[in-house]
């Protein structure tokens, strides 16, 4: 009998141990699990997919994500894209003669994907198409105050020139060289150097507004790049990276592939210090980027601040603070965008402010003003939307916006002293992808601590 006893008391000790044992590596297993099927980043297999921009750049590993994504054995596939069909009045109260009206639909897709190479490599292959070219036209669509690129032998002014069919093909390969450590080269025709912000379409502050700023020629325009090459070094939350790229930007035929040159540089340096924040600044030596001013080469400096809170699985803020400039024919012209947008369940609220300076050259107007003065330009948007339906995790939304255009005084003759602009719109895009939020930052804590 005393036997039995000790046998069973023995087993009373012995059995807690084998059970807490058990339960360790059942965590141990999910814990590696989860490791192993984390979305990971293009450029990185110890940073989250969420901090992936445009190009190479970085966003707050908060960011929301709106795709489709599909596993296979070897490899996972992403889809991302969005059409805005829309009514778009650039002067509804015909306040000059500079405004226009139109129905059309910009757009964009994109296709991604990534394969790991043995314990430390990847591979990644980016794809970006865009029907602007059928929906909105060669000549782009009406935008007071916009522009950049030409068409037909004339400076696109107050249009917004339609992205090319081919906006993106690169690919791209990360080694991982120690800890917290990674090398990689992507080269993409068409790319995106590393100059600039993530570009506004990929912004979670911007991805409301179906305009693109006014200040896009002095901090973003160079994501769809005819032949560019990037070699960048990340360590732990910092990134530096440098560019050799085609200067031109792309021509007026939306269908073929431009001619590299790779005859413009640039550099960046990225900082994420905490998974709320991505900043970055970066500076380009721009080649004769405009075809309507061939002898004319351009110095573009960017800074950005991204700023993004989760405030619930489908609820978040995102605001972005751009500084552009432009240094050509010996001057400096400087823009600031301030953009915001708050998504509460299916209701967003947004808005955006520009401050950009343009002279009489860049507006067309010398014939007007042969002095070719600078002028100093203000716009202020705000909008709204709603999600109606979500089908098959697509999100058919509705909104409206407006824009107050303040005009310089030597243009008041032309555009009003206040043109406003007004839109409606439905939108259609892949659903928010919902990871939980106590889930989303624990995988992203463990990421974090695997670096």
């Amino acid at each position: 009998m005393q036997h039995i006893k000790k046998d069973s008391a023995a087993n009373k000790q012995t059995m807690p141990m084998h059970h807490d044992h058990a339960k360790m590596m059942a965590e141990m297993q999910h814990d590696t699990t989860k490791h192993e099927m984390m979305m990971s980043s293009q450029f990185s297999r110890d940073l989250p997919m969420n901090r992936d921009g445009s190009g190479t750049s970085w966003v707050p590993d908060e960011t929301p994500m709106y795709m489709y994504m599909v596993h296979s054995k070897n490899w996972m596939h992403m889809f991302h894209g969005s059409v805005f069909t829309r009514y778009n009045n650039q002067d509804v109260f015909n306040k000059g003669s500079r405004g226009g009206s139109k129905f059309d639909a910009p757009n964009w897709f994109m296709y991604m994907a990534q394969h790991k190479v043995g314990k430390n490599g990847l591979f990644s292959v980016n794809t970006m198409f865009s029907f602007d070219p059928f929906t909105v036209g060669l000549g782009g669509y009406p935008l007071l105050y916009q522009t950049g690129e030409s068409y037909k032998g004339a400076k696109l002014v107050d249009k917004q020139h339609p992205h090319d069919l081919f906006a993106e093909l690169s690919v791209a390969y990360t080694q991982r060289v120690a800890k917290n450590t990674d090398v990689y080269l992507s080269v993409g025709m068409p790319g995106e150097p590393a100059l600039g912000p993530p570009v506004f379409m990929h912004r979670a502050s911007a991805m409301n507004n179906p305009d693109a700023p006014l200040s896009h020629h002095y901090a973003d325009a160079t994501h769809i790049t005819f032949g560019t090459a990037t070699l960048g070094f990340r360590y732990k939350n910092v990134k530096l990276e440098g560019s050799v790229f085609t200067g031109r930007e792309p021509d007026e035929y939306r269908y073929d592939f431009d001619k590299p040159k790779f005859d413009s540089y640039s550099l960046r340096l990225s900082y994420n210090p905490s998974k709320e924040w991505a900043l970055q600044v970066s500076n380009g030596w721009l080649k004769s980027p405009e075809e309507a001013e061939p002898h004319d080469n351009v110095n573009r400096f960017t800074a950005s601040a991204i700023h993004t809170k989760m405030l619930g699985d489908d609820s978040y803020v995102a605001t972005t603070l751009v500084y552009g400039q432009n240094r050509h024919h010996g001057r400096t012209q400087p823009s600031v965008l301030l953009e915001n947008s708050l998504q509460l369940s299916k209701t967003a609220i947004y808005g955006r402010y520009e401050y950009v300076q343009k002279d009489a050259g860049e507006l067309d107007l010398e014939d007007m003003f042969a002095n070719d003065p600078n002028f100093n330009i203000n716009a202020v948007t705000l909008g709204v939307n709603r999600i109606l339906a979500t089908v098959k995790q697509t999100n058919l939304t509705m909104g409206l916006q407006s824009t107050l255009n303040v005009s310089p005084q030597a243009l008041k003759p032309l555009y009003g002293s206040s043109p406003v602009a007004f839109q409606v719109y439905l939108r259609i895009n892949p659903a928010l992808m919902k990871m939980g939020g106590s889930k989303k930052s624990h995988d992203h804590d463990h990421m974090n601590m695997d670096m």
